[in-house]
């Protein structure tokens, strides 16, 4: 870390050592390394690196670092941090300037990044809006009034003009548009809702980090900010925190899944949403010690390159990004010091920091994934999210979506698939496509998709202790070669990954990926094989992840019946797994 920081204050929080002076003095260093990078008109802050290709990283950057600014300022910061961006406002609202936003249109960047601008002008109104001249005032309401009349994508895209539209009513400009654009974008997100607190991004099954920093994130502001009643978004909220607040690793890390991982610490604005709206079901000191975790988690491993986020992970990682992410796009972390709106005698910043939560398992049937946690690792078992279009072709599996589970210490391969069970047909592995889930219950989670024309795999994970154990029921003509991967493992950091054959399976020559992961290259995946011996055939394995090396006697056995199988653990534990119509566990 390249920013000045204070003492660590152990007393007060025994985990991480950091307080809200951490979080100030990190916003301040954020800010400190944009500012040699305002243009000359202070419209755009233009960063290194490369471009994305909605071609207004300026304005990302100039609204991205608003947001913090604002959070920073709205919680008894500097107001002069504010000058500069009351400055570019008068350019970059002005259609005939050199430095002049693109305006608004249907599906365009510039709608994402006047959210932020909105939100950041209505928590600072008396430091910078009222201080705007009537004229500046009115381009710049000119300019966000744009997302009010065009199309958004149809994902949280529809939040935007919800907090353009609230701070646009609340200034008295373009009353009746507003109202109707925060009404329709809640409206449209309710038929993404899928239980447990989880919404889908869109009407695909997209499951990620943004059901946090998106999907909850603008209707909490939107209550925060108009004093409008919580409900149903704090009862959501409340439920989603249930299990996202046992999803952060002991040293901090967020799981590695989903687009935009390079939002980083913007993973912890939920938490702090909780605590904000008075629906947390995390104790004051547990919220703190899971945020602190997770910035200080980033910043200890690389995130900033010469003072400025890079575009990555921990340090620069390509295959991270997307085609929308450019060099400002990371500063959308900011969302995680939403926690400065609440004052520093609020007890999530007085209470002493508590321990994150323990070993154990929360099944979430709504969104169909399992969120398990042992030694401190946190693995999410997926049978819910893929990532494809509703309709059309399927397509190629998404690496950050399509495995069947991911963790904080570990990525998904780059070019051979990790965690996977497919049909070995021409020579290749079939791709995992569209899923459909099949329920989920505190320990377990199961689904289904088609591999091939006229074959099905239906898949339930267990979880017990640091073993997943997956059993498979293959639909395929028999002789037909079956594949099974696990987690993929760089040398040298600490972890060992294997597969232990329970039924069917037996050992194969572990693949290499020469690509790797996030956390380095190459990686190793170990491999089971099988051969399907009828037109059903019952599979199953115990995948381990940890620091420890696995043995035979992890695993558990499984006894197969008519209806049913029996999985008895070494330690005397059993699962009763139904197989009709659907696999499942049910009470023994």
């Amino acid at each position: 870390m390249t920013m000045p920081l204070p003492p660590e204050d152990r007393a007060l929080s025994p985990h991480t050592g950091w307080t809200r002076a951490h979080w100030e003095a990190v916003a301040d260093g954020l800010l400190a390394g944009v500012g040699p990078h305002f243009s000359p008109a202070r419209a755009q802050i233009r960063l290194p690196g490369r471009a994305s290709w909605s071609d207004c990283d300026g304005l990302e950057g100039f609204a991205r670092t608003f947001l913090l600014a604002a959070f920073r300022v709205a919680g008894g910061g500097d107001p002069a941090l504010l000058a500069p961006y009351g400055e570019g406002m008068a350019a970059g609202a002005d259609p005939g300037h050199a430095e002049a936003w693109q305006p608004i249109a249907d599906r365009t960047q510039p709608m994402v990044e006047a959210a932020s601008i909105a939100i950041g002008l209505q928590l600072t109104r008396e430091h910078l809006w009222e201080r705007l001249s009537p004229g500046v005032r009115d381009s710049v309401a000119g300019w966000l009034g744009g997302a009010l009349r065009h199309a958004p994508v149809d994902n949280n895209w529809w939040l935007f003009p919800v907090a353009v539209g609230d701070f646009l009513r609340s200034a008295g400009r373009d009353e009746e548009a507003a109202g109707a654009a925060v009404e329709r974008g809640l409206a449209r997100i309710e038929r993404w809702y899928l239980g447990d607190g989880w919404y889908t991004d869109g009407p695909a099954r997209n499951l990620d980090h943004y059901n946090g920093w998106a999907m909850h994130l603008y209707p909490a502001l939107h209550i925060w900010l108009t004093g409008v009643p919580a409900e149903p978004y704090g009862s959501r909220l409340r439920e989603f925190l249930s299990g996202y607040g046992s999803a952060f690793d002991v040293n901090g890390s967020p799981v590695y899944q989903g687009r935009s991982v390079t939002y980083r610490f913007a993973a912890a604005a939920p938490l702090w949403l909780g605590a904000m709206l008075g629906v947390s079901p995390l104790a004051p000191g547990a919220t703190r010690r899971l945020a602190s975790g997770a910035l200080r988690h980033f910043l200890d491993n690389g995130a900033l390159t010469d003072g400025l986020l890079s575009l990555g992970w921990h340090g620069p990682h390509g295959p991270s990004l997307q085609d929308y992410s450019g060099s400002a796009s990371p500063y959308w972390a900011a969302k995680g010091f939403a926690g400065l709106l609440l004052p520093a005698d609020h007890p999530v910043w007085t209470a002493v920091e508590e321990p994150g939560p323990g070993d154990g398992a929360a099944g979430l049937p709504g969104p169909g994934l399992l969120v398990h946690r042992h030694g401190g690792v946190v693995r999410l078992v997926n049978h819910g999210t893929d990532h494809q279009p509703l309709d059309g072709d399927v397509l190629p599996d998404d690496p950050l979506y399509a495995r069947s589970a991911y963790s904080t210490r570990t990525g998904p391969s780059l070019d051979v698939p990790d965690n996977h069970v497919g049909l070995v047909l021409d020579g290749r592995i079939t791709s995992r496509g569209r899923l459909t889930p099949l329920g989920a219950g505190p320990d377990w989670a199961a689904s289904s998709h088609r591999p091939a024309p006229g074959a099905l795999i239906e898949s339930l994970s267990v979880v017990h202790g640091p073993v997943e154990a997956r059993v498979h029921r293959v639909t395929a003509p028999a002789g037909t070669p079956v594949r099974q991967t696990g987690w993929a493992v760089v040398p040298g950091d600490g972890l060992t990954s294997a597969l232990l054959g329970v039924a069917g399976f037996a050992e194969a020559e572990p693949l290499v990926s020469a690509a790797g992961t996030v956390f380095g290259a190459p990686a190793r995946i170990p491999v089971l094989e099988a051969v399907t011996s009828g037109e059903t055939t019952i599979l199953a394995c115990a995948a381990v992840l940890g620091p420890d090396p696995a043995g035979e006697g992890d695993a558990p056995a499984l006894d197969v019946r008519a209806d049913h199988a029996t999985l008895t653990w070494p330690d005397g534990a059993v699962h009763r797994i139904a197989l009709s119509p659907s696999l499942a566990v049910v009470p023994s």
